[in-house]
Parts: C-alpha cells; sequence; structure tokens
C-alpha cells in the first residue's frame, strides 16, 4: 500500500504543492472521498476549501460516456461527441434536468446556506483521492475554469502511468505523487479505503 488512509495522502500531496504557498488558492475537493485528501492540502497551505460539485452529463445509452458536465451555473457540452453520437436537443434537455437535480440536491446538502467560493482570477487546486477513469476530474477542470479560475491545477496522490494524455490542456499543472504500474483501481493503493460519508464532507468545510 501507498497511503495509509486518504488523510495521509493529503498530508503527502500537501508537500509537494508547497510552491503554491502564499498565491491566491482555493483548494477544491471532489465529492466525496477527495475531501478529506483536499482538506490536509489547505490546512498545510492556509488556504481555504471548497467542494466543487459537478455532474457528468453521460450519454442516453451509456452514461459513464460523458458528453459534457455541468456545475454550479456553469454548463459544458461536447458538440463534437453530441454530433457524433446523433443526441437530439431533446435527449440532451432530459439529461441535463435529471442531473441538475441531483446537483442542486448535493450542492445543499454540502454546503446548506452558503455560498462557494469566488473562483475569479484565482488559483483552483482541485484534489481527488486519485484518479481511475478521469472523467469526473476532467470535467471538474472544465468546471472551474468556466467558472473564472486564472489557473487550474489537477492535483492527486495516485493515478494510472499515462493518466494525464486524457487530460491535455484541461489544466495548467499536474500533480501526482505515484503512478504505480499494474493500475486497476484507486482504492488498491490506500491501506483504509473506506467509504466519505456526506457527514464527514460536511464536517471538514466547516472545520476549515
Amino acid at each position: 500500500m501507498l497511503f495509509t488512509d486518504r488523510s495521509d495522502a493529503g498530508r503527502r500531496l500537501a508537500q509537494r504543492l508547497e510552491h503554491l504557498r502564499g498565491r491566491d488558492l482555493v483548494v477544491l475537493g471532489l465529492p466525496r472521498g477527495g475531501v478529506p485528501v483536499a482538506y490536509e492540502v489547505a490546512n498545510a497551505l492556509e488556504a481555504p476549501l471548497d467542494v466543487v460539485v459537478i455532474r457528468k452529463l453521460g450519454a442516453p445509452f451509456n452514461s459513464e460516456f460523458a458528453i459534457g458536465a455541468i456545475g454550479e451555473g456553469v454548463r459544458v457540452v461536447d458538440d463534437a461527441a453530441l454530433r457524433q453520437l446523433g443526441i437530439t436537443d431533446g435527449q440532451l434537455v432530459e439529461i441535463e434536468t435529471r442531473e441538475e437535480a441531483e446537483l442542486q440536491r448535493r450542492i445543499l446538502r454540502f454546503r446548506g446556506s452558503s455560498e462557494r467560493l469566488d473562483l475569479t482570477g484565482r488559483v483552483a487546486v482541485i484534489v481527488d483521492d486519485g484518479i481511475a477513469t478521469g472523467s469526473t476530474a476532467l470535467a471538474a477542470c472544465r468546471v472551474v475554469r468556466a467558472l473564472g479560475a486564472a489557473e487550474v491545477v489537477l492535483a492527486v496522490p495516485v493515478a494510472p502511468p499515462d493518466w494525464t494524455d486524457r487530460f491535455g490542456s484541461a489544466a495548467d499543472e499536474y500533480i501526482c505523487l505515484e503512478t504505480p504500474r499494474g493500475f486497476f483501481a484507486v482504492g488498491q493503493w490506500y491501506a483504509n479505503f473506506t467509504q466519505t460519508t456526506d457527514d464527514e464532507v460536511i464536517a471538514l468545510l466547516a472545520a476549515r
């Protein structure tokens, strides 16, 4: 195992992000598992912590095939994928309506009445507990860019060796502590990879 748990991974990841100390940062955890990692990063760098709540827009025939994403007031759609797959406007509206309802439910659950932190002109450090397919992290990069971040950093403890190939220019900087061979799931590299609960996410956000 590479990491004891998500907190251990976060403390170690924070050491690799020391070059960002003193800049106008916002650390953004991907709920749920990315938030305990992000909490340690934000704590070490004395930076504010928030979540980046997004929902992938999955194709009608395969919800895992992302045709876009929605965030807080932001919609990112892959027009080329829509044309290629022949997805109609009606189908897209149906998908968005369903995912928007779930997005708002999660925002209310995690933030309550609190407003999201303004990203305009700031360095957005997106943190997850690891990269598997990368589709959620890719969507997060696009959403925070659209929300006005001047610079996007994607930072994770563990990912496949070729992980950056799937992101292109979505982020300005990519940080990963370990890229082991034989990677097939994030959880295999943690001694403790128990599921993070909504309540734990809420408590960590309140603690920062």
